[in-house]
């Protein structure tokens, strides 16, 4: 449970348990090289394939895990604003996508036009996104990052960049693509190629890495 303005938000990945750390130690590559951790010992036996019949619990949960861990990182900044995950995926996606509109916001995120115009509101009112009427069609909403904006967003992003090549790093040569297919694959098919050419869309615009 993330905390914002002393109430509890709900995540449905976001549950806590209290003998799981979200900051584990991590070792050097010579310490890997010596005696393989715990954690990769671990995953090796979760490998096992399921019985036909049988879910594949491990990867559900590894996926659950990878998925708390992951937005666990960012949760601290965001905390210390009085912000929650809500506001860090409308960042995350008008700093990738800028003058992007309400409309292909809502499409992406799949909430409700009140959930998502209280979160605006507040990262307007903050001064961290900015809304532009079109240029041919004034009815229509645009949304930009301003710089205090494009911070927080790479700020966030650095930090889960971080946790992404640890991992990357510990599994070798060739996961990152193996992950990206993998990634790609879970898409639901019918929105499998338009999510695929939105996130090469943004990749090619996107600005130099500072």
């Amino acid at each position: 449970m993330a905390t914002r303005a002393g109430r509890r938000t709900h995540d449905p990945f976001a549950s806590v348990l209290s003998d799981v750390t979200n900051k584990p130690k991590y070792v050097n590559m010579a310490d890997i090289n010596l005696a393989a951790p715990k954690s990769q010992a671990a995953a090796a036996k979760v490998g096992t394939a399921p019985a036909a019949d049988e879910p594949q619990w491990d990867i559900i949960e590894l996926l659950f895990f990878a998925y708390r861990d992951f937005v666990g990182d960012p949760d601290h900044v965001l905390e210390t604003l009085a912000f929650g995950r809500a506001h860090h995926r409308v960042l995350h996606f008008v700093n990738r996508n800028p003058g992007m509109k309400v409309a292909d916001l809502l499409d992406i995120l799949r909430i409700t036009k009140q959930s998502l115009g209280r979160v605006l509101k507040q990262l307007v009112d903050e001064g961290y996104v900015i809304q532009k009427e079109g240029a041919v069609d004034r009815r229509q909403r645009l949304l930009y990052v301003t710089e205090k904006g494009e911070a927080l967003a790479l700020r966030l992003a650095r930090l889960q960049t971080a946790r992404i090549d640890r991992a990357l790093e510990s599994v070798g040569p060739g996961a990152g693509e193996a992950a990206r297919k993998f990634l790609a694959a879970v898409i639901d098919p019918e929105a499998r190629e338009s999510v695929l050419t939105f996130i090469d869309r943004a990749n090619r615009a996107r600005r130099p890495r500072g």
